[in-house]
């Protein structure tokens, strides 16, 4: 296998959760069959207010263990979940309901509450010997105070759809992930069919992002493209974390390459 050191791959595992916690470990088992050794686990502290971390001994180790292997824990969230609002507009409806199923937690969330809640999980996290250096918002959805919030408390790094956010030296680097929705019939069509395009896109980029989440191993058509695609990506990009692919970028432009 072929690599070059400008040509990555970050495989992030979302919704990472003493809930999912299963699903989770056997699909890392499949990913370091095919080659992917590091990963950036997508953590939710309390998913859905039903499954906290800190209440399940079992996953606080399994996660501990992760780390210590390689893998990059990063917060997701805290609840992964907004509660809806009287008075909505449409806009926010089709975001926050259609697109992603009352999920986009930090979407519109201002920075005190941003704050409070990333203060939080820190906390949490350092409970089980974990510091992440990142956060990544459900879906994706992250507002101007939120992003704003994140500065202040010092993350190193946020991603949203199309890019990466180094906050350390503000650089954005463009990069849209690959990304299943599974949730019906035509939204797992339409997913293969973007992929396929999206990932021939993509082959020029420097940096190839493939999101999983838990349920994409449900579906076996989606499953056997995350597979073939990774394999793929694998034959000429190496498999890194987020932090670790942005200290390589870090380095190399301290040194000028």
């Amino acid at each position: 296998m072929m690599t070059t050191p400008h040509r990555s791959l970050v495989v992030s595992l979302h919704d990472v959760s003493p809930l999912t916690h299963v699903e989770c470990a056997a699909i890392l088992e499949e990913l370091r069959a095919l080659g992917v050794a590091r990963t950036s686990l997508l953590v939710i502290p309390d998913h859905h207010h039903k499954g906290h971390m800190l209440a399940d001994p079992a996953f606080g180790a399994w996660l501990r263990e992760q780390a210590t292997n390689g893998h990059e824990v990063v917060i997701h969230g805290y609840h992964h979940q907004r509660p809806r609002r009287d008075g909505e507009k449409w806009s926010t409806k089709l975001t926050t309901r259609f697109y992603t199923a009352d999920e986009g937690e930090f979407y519109d969330l201002g920075g005190a509450a941003t704050t409070e809640l990333v203060t939080k999980a820190r906390a949490e996290f350092s409970q089980l010997g974990l510091i992440p250096a990142g956060f990544i918002a459900p879906a994706w959805l992250l507002g101007a105070e939120a992003e704003t919030a994140l500065r202040g408390l010092h993350c190193e790094y946020t991603t949203r759809l199309a890019h990466v956010l180094d906050f350390r030296t503000g650089r954005t680097f463009p990069s849209q992930s690959l990304v299943w929705s599974v949730r019906s019939a035509w939204r797992r069509q339409m997913s293969l069919a973007w992929n396929a395009l999206l990932f021939k896109r993509l082959v020029p980029n420097p940096l190839m992002r493939i999101s999983i989440h838990p349920v994409d191993r449900r579906h076996p058509k989606v499953w056997q493209q995350i597979r073939e695609l990774i394999m793929r990506a694998l034959a000429d990009r190496q498999a890194l974390t987020y932090l670790a692919w942005l200290g390589k970028v870090r380095s190399e432009s301290a040194g000028g390459t």
